[in-house]
Protein backbone atom coordinates (compact mmCIF):
# COMPACT_ATOMS: atom_id res chain seq x y z
CA UNK A 1 0.00 0.00 0.00
CA UNK A 2 1.80 3.27 -0.97
CA UNK A 3 0.94 6.20 1.19
CA UNK A 4 0.50 9.67 -0.48
CA UNK A 5 3.06 12.44 0.22
CA UNK A 6 2.61 14.98 2.88
CA UNK A 7 3.16 18.47 2.04
CA UNK A 8 5.19 18.42 5.82
CA UNK A 9 7.70 16.66 6.23
CA UNK A 10 8.89 14.85 9.78
CA UNK A 11 9.95 17.92 11.26
CA UNK A 12 6.83 20.22 10.23
CA UNK A 13 8.75 22.36 7.79
CA UNK A 14 6.19 23.08 5.20
CA UNK A 15 6.46 23.35 1.82
CA UNK A 16 8.04 26.30 1.52
CA UNK A 17 10.73 25.93 3.38
CA UNK A 18 9.15 26.98 6.96
CA UNK A 19 9.24 25.08 10.34
CA UNK A 20 5.91 25.65 12.02
CA UNK A 21 5.05 24.77 15.73
CA UNK A 22 2.10 23.54 17.36
CA UNK A 23 0.75 26.90 17.38
CA UNK A 24 1.22 26.92 13.75
CA UNK A 25 3.49 29.96 13.71
CA UNK A 26 7.08 29.55 12.07
CA UNK A 27 9.56 28.42 14.31
CA UNK A 28 13.73 28.44 13.93
CA UNK A 29 17.05 29.65 15.20
CA UNK A 30 16.15 33.47 15.06
CA UNK A 31 12.23 32.35 15.05
CA UNK A 32 12.39 34.19 11.66
CA UNK A 33 10.80 32.81 8.29
CA UNK A 34 13.14 32.03 5.53
CA UNK A 35 10.97 31.54 1.95
CA UNK A 36 11.61 28.22 0.10
CA UNK A 37 13.45 29.35 -3.62
CA UNK A 38 9.88 28.31 -5.23
CA UNK A 39 7.86 30.77 -3.23
CA UNK A 40 10.53 33.17 -4.11
CA UNK A 41 10.15 31.91 -8.00
CA UNK A 42 6.21 32.37 -7.75
CA UNK A 43 6.37 35.97 -5.96
CA UNK A 44 9.08 37.10 -8.35
CA UNK A 45 6.62 35.37 -11.22
CA UNK A 46 3.66 37.41 -9.70
CA UNK A 47 5.31 41.13 -10.02
CA UNK A 48 6.66 39.94 -13.70
CA UNK A 49 3.54 39.40 -14.13
CA UNK A 50 1.86 42.09 -13.11
CA UNK A 51 4.26 44.94 -14.94
CA UNK A 52 3.81 43.20 -17.97
CA UNK A 53 0.09 43.77 -17.44
CA UNK A 54 0.81 47.70 -16.42
CA UNK A 55 3.25 47.83 -19.72
CA UNK A 56 0.45 46.72 -22.09
CA UNK A 57 -2.37 48.80 -20.33
CA UNK A 58 -0.63 51.94 -20.51
CA UNK A 59 0.73 50.80 -24.06
CA UNK A 60 -2.58 50.55 -25.27
CA UNK A 61 -3.64 53.75 -23.92
CA UNK A 62 -1.48 55.75 -25.13
CA UNK A 63 -2.51 54.09 -28.46
CA UNK A 64 -6.11 54.71 -28.01
CA UNK A 65 -5.36 58.23 -27.06
CA UNK A 66 -2.77 59.54 -29.73
CA UNK A 67 -5.66 57.41 -32.52
CA UNK A 68 -8.77 59.80 -31.18
CA UNK A 69 -6.21 62.82 -31.38
CA UNK A 70 -5.53 62.22 -34.95
CA UNK A 71 -9.23 61.45 -35.57
CA UNK A 72 -9.95 64.36 -34.01
CA UNK A 73 -7.31 67.25 -35.19
CA UNK A 74 -7.26 65.97 -38.71
CA UNK A 75 -11.21 66.45 -39.04
CA UNK A 76 -12.12 69.06 -41.77
CA UNK A 77 -13.95 71.33 -38.76
CA UNK A 78 -11.43 71.18 -36.22
CA UNK A 79 -10.11 74.23 -37.18
CA UNK A 80 -13.66 76.18 -36.25
CA UNK A 81 -14.57 73.50 -33.78
CA UNK A 82 -11.24 74.41 -31.53
CA UNK A 83 -11.96 78.10 -32.38
CA UNK A 84 -15.64 78.05 -30.66
CA UNK A 85 -15.41 75.37 -28.22
CA UNK A 86 -12.10 75.46 -26.76
CA UNK A 87 -10.67 79.30 -26.86
CA UNK A 88 -7.96 80.03 -23.96
CA UNK A 89 -8.96 83.83 -24.40
CA UNK A 90 -12.63 82.91 -23.11
CA UNK A 91 -11.65 79.78 -20.57
CA UNK A 92 -9.81 82.67 -19.26
CA UNK A 93 -12.39 84.99 -18.55
CA UNK A 94 -15.04 82.01 -17.80
CA UNK A 95 -12.74 80.52 -14.64
CA UNK A 96 -13.33 82.89 -12.72
CA UNK A 97 -16.97 84.05 -13.06
CA UNK A 98 -17.90 79.96 -13.18
CA UNK A 99 -15.50 79.51 -9.87
CA UNK A 100 -18.01 82.09 -8.58
CA UNK A 101 -21.39 80.77 -9.29
CA UNK A 102 -19.84 77.22 -8.45
CA UNK A 103 -20.01 78.06 -4.80
CA UNK A 104 -24.15 78.38 -5.37
CA UNK A 105 -24.10 74.77 -6.20
CA UNK A 106 -22.10 73.47 -3.53
CA UNK A 107 -24.49 75.26 -0.87
CA UNK A 108 -26.95 73.43 -2.78
CA UNK A 109 -25.06 70.12 -2.76
CA UNK A 110 -24.59 70.51 1.42
CA UNK A 111 -28.45 72.27 2.16
CA UNK A 112 -30.20 69.76 -0.30
CA UNK A 113 -27.77 66.53 0.65
CA UNK A 114 -29.35 67.04 3.91
CA UNK A 115 -32.55 68.35 3.67
CA UNK A 116 -32.95 64.89 0.84
CA UNK A 117 -31.69 62.20 3.52
CA UNK A 118 -33.88 63.12 6.26
CA UNK A 119 -37.24 63.31 3.53
CA UNK A 120 -35.84 60.06 1.95
CA UNK A 121 -35.74 58.60 5.82
CA UNK A 122 -39.04 59.57 6.97
CA UNK A 123 -40.63 58.35 4.00
CA UNK A 124 -38.73 54.79 3.77
CA UNK A 125 -39.82 54.74 7.63
CA UNK A 126 -43.43 55.75 6.40
CA UNK A 127 -43.55 53.13 3.81
CA UNK A 128 -42.09 49.82 6.21
CA UNK A 129 -45.19 50.51 8.92
CA UNK A 130 -47.05 47.78 9.49
CA UNK A 131 -50.41 47.60 10.45
CA UNK A 132 -54.09 48.41 9.00
CA UNK A 133 -53.75 51.72 10.95
CA UNK A 134 -50.92 53.42 8.63
CA UNK A 135 -52.18 52.46 5.41
CA UNK A 136 -53.38 55.73 4.37
CA UNK A 137 -49.38 56.87 5.71
CA UNK A 138 -47.89 53.82 3.35
CA UNK A 139 -50.24 54.94 0.19
CA UNK A 140 -49.19 58.46 0.51
CA UNK A 141 -46.01 57.63 1.08
CA UNK A 142 -45.81 55.14 -1.94
CA UNK A 143 -47.67 57.51 -4.63
CA UNK A 144 -44.72 60.41 -3.26
CA UNK A 145 -42.04 58.10 -4.74
CA UNK A 146 -43.72 56.62 -8.05
CA UNK A 147 -44.97 60.06 -8.84
CA UNK A 148 -41.59 61.96 -8.25
CA UNK A 149 -39.43 59.13 -9.76
CA UNK A 150 -41.56 59.18 -12.77
CA UNK A 151 -41.68 62.83 -13.49
CA UNK A 152 -38.28 63.99 -15.48
CA UNK A 153 -36.16 66.70 -12.88
CA UNK A 154 -36.26 69.60 -15.74
CA UNK A 155 -40.09 69.55 -15.62
CA UNK A 156 -40.01 69.41 -11.29
CA UNK A 157 -38.28 72.42 -11.77
CA UNK A 158 -40.34 74.11 -13.91
CA UNK A 159 -42.99 73.87 -12.59
CA UNK A 160 -42.07 74.82 -8.60
CA UNK A 161 -39.10 77.32 -10.24
CA UNK A 162 -42.14 79.15 -12.58
CA UNK A 163 -45.19 78.04 -11.02
CA UNK A 164 -45.28 79.19 -7.20
CA UNK A 165 -44.41 82.66 -7.93
CA UNK A 166 -47.53 82.92 -10.66
CA UNK A 167 -49.54 81.96 -7.95
CA UNK A 168 -48.77 85.15 -5.83
CA UNK A 169 -48.82 83.03 -2.47
CA UNK A 170 -48.50 85.16 0.54
CA UNK A 171 -45.77 84.66 2.43
CA UNK A 172 -44.39 82.47 0.09
CA UNK A 173 -40.64 82.79 -1.73
CA UNK A 174 -39.65 83.18 -5.14
CA UNK A 175 -36.10 83.26 -4.80
CA UNK A 176 -35.27 80.81 -7.94
CA UNK A 177 -32.64 78.99 -5.51
CA UNK A 178 -34.61 77.89 -2.69
CA UNK A 179 -37.05 77.25 -5.08
CA UNK A 180 -34.71 75.18 -6.98
CA UNK A 181 -33.28 73.65 -4.09
CA UNK A 182 -36.91 72.54 -2.90
CA UNK A 183 -37.57 71.01 -6.65
CA UNK A 184 -34.26 69.18 -6.04
CA UNK A 185 -35.67 67.71 -2.76
CA UNK A 186 -38.12 66.70 -3.65
CA UNK A 187 -37.16 64.79 -6.73
CA UNK A 188 -34.23 63.02 -5.16
CA UNK A 189 -36.06 62.33 -2.05
CA UNK A 190 -38.08 59.98 -3.64
CA UNK A 191 -34.78 58.03 -4.71
CA UNK A 192 -33.26 58.23 -1.56
CA UNK A 193 -36.27 56.95 -0.05
CA UNK A 194 -36.50 53.33 -1.88
CA UNK A 195 -32.70 53.28 -1.37
CA UNK A 196 -33.66 53.78 2.10
CA UNK A 197 -37.03 51.41 1.77
CA UNK A 198 -34.74 48.57 0.73
CA UNK A 199 -32.07 48.58 3.24
CA UNK A 200 -34.96 48.38 5.89
CA UNK A 201 -35.99 45.32 4.14
CA UNK A 202 -32.71 43.97 3.93
CA UNK A 203 -32.84 43.31 7.90
CA UNK A 204 -33.94 39.83 8.79
CA UNK A 205 -37.36 39.99 10.83
CA UNK A 206 -35.11 37.96 13.17
CA UNK A 207 -33.14 41.12 14.15
CA UNK A 208 -36.81 42.70 14.76
CA UNK A 209 -37.52 39.99 16.87
CA UNK A 210 -34.66 39.42 18.87
CA UNK A 211 -34.54 43.59 19.83
CA UNK A 212 -38.47 42.87 20.69
CA UNK A 213 -37.36 39.78 22.88
CA UNK A 214 -34.94 41.99 24.93
CA UNK A 215 -37.85 44.30 25.66
CA UNK A 216 -37.71 47.06 22.87
CA UNK A 217 -40.35 48.65 21.64
CA UNK A 218 -41.19 48.98 17.88
CA UNK A 219 -39.51 51.98 17.69
CA UNK A 220 -36.80 51.38 19.99
CA UNK A 221 -36.02 48.54 17.80
CA UNK A 222 -36.29 50.30 14.48
CA UNK A 223 -34.02 53.01 15.60
CA UNK A 224 -31.34 51.25 17.30
CA UNK A 225 -31.19 47.83 15.53
CA UNK A 226 -33.02 48.08 11.74
CA UNK A 227 -32.01 51.60 10.86
CA UNK A 228 -27.96 51.23 11.50
CA UNK A 229 -27.58 47.68 10.26
CA UNK A 230 -30.14 49.31 6.92
CA UNK A 231 -27.95 52.84 6.39
CA UNK A 232 -24.50 51.10 6.57
CA UNK A 233 -25.49 48.63 3.92
CA UNK A 234 -26.85 51.54 1.70
CA UNK A 235 -23.78 53.90 2.10
CA UNK A 236 -23.14 53.13 -2.02
CA UNK A 237 -26.01 53.54 -3.51
CA UNK A 238 -26.38 56.22 -0.99
CA UNK A 239 -23.08 58.12 -2.33
CA UNK A 240 -24.12 57.93 -5.87
CA UNK A 241 -27.26 59.12 -5.27
CA UNK A 242 -25.00 62.82 -4.11
CA UNK A 243 -23.12 62.51 -6.94
CA UNK A 244 -25.88 62.90 -9.14
CA UNK A 245 -27.74 65.60 -7.20
CA UNK A 246 -24.13 67.52 -7.58
CA UNK A 247 -24.35 67.49 -10.45
CA UNK A 248 -28.06 68.47 -11.02
CA UNK A 249 -27.77 71.44 -8.97
CA UNK A 250 -26.61 73.12 -12.40
CA UNK A 251 -30.75 72.91 -13.16
CA UNK A 252 -31.22 75.38 -11.09
CA UNK A 253 -30.08 78.31 -13.35
CA UNK A 254 -33.15 77.74 -15.75
CA UNK A 255 -34.92 80.00 -12.98
CA UNK A 256 -32.28 82.92 -13.10
CA UNK A 257 -29.84 81.68 -9.98
CA UNK A 258 -26.62 82.75 -10.85
CA UNK A 259 -24.51 79.42 -10.61
CA UNK A 260 -21.85 77.71 -12.52
CA UNK A 261 -23.57 77.19 -15.24
CA UNK A 262 -25.48 80.42 -15.67
CA UNK A 263 -22.07 82.32 -15.60
CA UNK A 264 -20.88 80.65 -18.53
CA UNK A 265 -24.42 81.12 -20.23
CA UNK A 266 -24.24 84.39 -19.95
CA UNK A 267 -20.57 85.06 -21.31
CA UNK A 268 -21.96 82.50 -23.93
CA UNK A 269 -24.63 84.72 -24.86
CA UNK A 270 -22.26 87.86 -25.03
CA UNK A 271 -19.77 86.36 -27.24
CA UNK A 272 -21.50 83.58 -29.12
CA UNK A 273 -18.31 81.58 -27.69
CA UNK A 274 -19.28 78.11 -25.91
CA UNK A 275 -15.97 77.47 -24.11
CA UNK A 276 -17.28 78.57 -20.95
CA UNK A 277 -20.06 75.85 -21.33
CA UNK A 278 -16.93 73.51 -21.37
CA UNK A 279 -15.56 75.29 -18.80
CA UNK A 280 -18.18 74.99 -16.35
CA UNK A 281 -18.18 70.96 -17.44
CA UNK A 282 -14.73 70.48 -16.33
CA UNK A 283 -15.06 72.52 -13.25
CA UNK A 284 -18.44 70.01 -12.36
CA UNK A 285 -16.49 67.08 -13.46
CA UNK A 286 -13.65 68.15 -11.33
CA UNK A 287 -16.00 68.40 -8.19
CA UNK A 288 -17.52 65.15 -8.96
CA UNK A 289 -14.70 62.56 -8.95
CA UNK A 290 -12.98 63.00 -5.63
CA UNK A 291 -17.04 61.89 -4.43
CA UNK A 292 -16.48 59.25 -6.97
CA UNK A 293 -13.53 57.64 -6.37
CA UNK A 294 -14.58 57.99 -2.58
CA UNK A 295 -17.52 55.74 -3.19
CA UNK A 296 -16.24 53.08 -5.22
CA UNK A 297 -13.47 52.88 -2.08
CA UNK A 298 -16.36 52.31 0.35
CA UNK A 299 -17.98 49.79 -2.22
CA UNK A 300 -15.07 48.03 -2.27
CA UNK A 301 -14.13 48.23 1.46
CA UNK A 302 -17.72 46.48 2.07
CA UNK A 303 -17.68 43.83 -0.62
CA UNK A 304 -14.35 42.55 0.87
CA UNK A 305 -15.57 42.87 4.43
CA UNK A 306 -18.12 40.88 3.20
CA UNK A 307 -16.69 38.38 1.65
CA UNK A 308 -14.73 37.83 4.86
CA UNK A 309 -17.87 37.60 6.63
CA UNK A 310 -17.13 40.40 8.50
CA UNK A 311 -20.24 42.52 9.65
CA UNK A 312 -21.53 45.10 7.30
Amino acid sequence: MTLAKTESGPDGADDDGGTAGRDGAPTGPDDGYTPSARRIERERHRRARARRATAIAALSTLVTGVVLYLLVVHAPGWPRTKETFFSARYAREAFPKVLEGLWLNVRLLFVCGAAVLVLGMLIAVARTLRGPVFFPLRALAAAYTDFFRGLPLIINLMIVVLGVPALRLQGVTVDPVLLGGTALTLTYSAYVAEVFRAGIESVHPSQRAAARSLGLTNRQALRHVVLPQAVRRQVPPLLNDLVSLQKDTGLVSIGGAIDAVRAADIIVGRSLNYTPYIVAGLVFVALTIPMTRFTDWVTARMDRRRAQGGAL
